[in-house]
């Protein structure tokens, strides 16, 4: 496990906002619930560990920025870092009382992501990773899955849910996807996906229309691990478009071959008898 004292002033702060998570979790039945938008659900439970997220780290940290998921953006006095908070990714298998959910922190200085913890209350594993300094579950260090042939590969990916115009778009990567690889699995918490792919669990793992909180830590932990990080269309920052494509090398640039093949434009005969 990392040391350092900007890992523990982070995973210090995940613990005390996991208390509260833990604890909603077996009262999940009792909690205030409300609409964000379509499919789109927050509860008490994510603003309390907020709360005690921003409060924790602010106070180890003063000046430092935030995007959070519930309160937004808060401008800091130090304008080279910026924490980005998901208090629970997975809140849907929350609200639902299924155990498949985390608390996500990542920081960025001077527009790099450098650090990223992801704690899983539920199973007890945090993930964790510094820039130049490895990624670690628990205290076992990382390296992402070496296959090298979708055909044996799992791959994880997010659904585009109510509301969303993705639809179309990922019906089409999707059917490509499953003809080529051995798996296909949506786990409904993005952060503890690319840490999965991470600790060789999911072999690859692609989404799109994400919120940056709920991939700055990940980045991190993918990287360290000695992965591979793009966005869907292999650009070089995910963080702008908003949608992610991790893994080995390997099956990064296969998966992202397929995802470009299944959104190539479609010629018709009448139009390329015209053409």
């Amino acid at each position: 496990m990392i040391r350092s004292p900007l890992i523990t002033v982070m995973t210090d702060a995940v613990m005390k906002a996991s208390r509260s998570l833990k604890r909603d979790f077996g009262e999940v039945e009792n909690l205030q619930v409300s609409r964000k938008g379509p499919g789109d659900f927050v509860s008490a439970a994510d603003t309390k560990a907020e709360e005690i997220l921003r409060a924790a780290l602010e106070k180890a940290r003063p000046g430092y920025g935030f995007v959070m998921e519930e309160s937004g953006v808060v401008e800091g006095t130090d304008a080279t870092h910026r924490w980005y908070i998901d208090p629970l990714d997975g809140t849907t298998n929350f609200l639902h009382g299924i155990p498949h959910f985390c608390i996500s922190v990542g920081l960025e200085r001077e527009d790099q992501m450098v650090a990223g913890v992801i704690y899983d209350p539920i199973k007890d594993e945090i993930f964790v990773a510094e820039r130049g300094k490895g990624a670690y579950l628990n205290n076992r260090r990382l390296r992402v899955a070496a296959r090298r042939d979708l055909a044996d590969a799992v791959v994880y990916c997010g659904l585009p849910h109510l509301g969303r115009p993705a639809h179309p778009r990922f019906l089409l990567e999707m059917t490509g996807v499953m003809a080529a690889s051995g798996g296909l699995r949506r786990m409904g918490a993005a952060a503890l996906d690319m840490a999965y792919v991470a600790a060789g669990r999911a072999d690859i793992y692609w989404e799109r229309d994400l919120k940056t909180w709920d991939m700055a830590a990940g980045i991190v932990i993918v990287r360290e691990a000695g992965g591979y990080v793009s966005d869907c269309d292999g650009g070089s920052d995910p963080m702008r478009t908003r949608s992610i494509c991790c893994g080995n090398e390997a099956l990064q640039r296969e998966l992202l071959g397929l995802i470009k093949h299944a959104n190539r434009p479609v010629v018709t005969v009448a139009a390329a008898k015209s053409a």
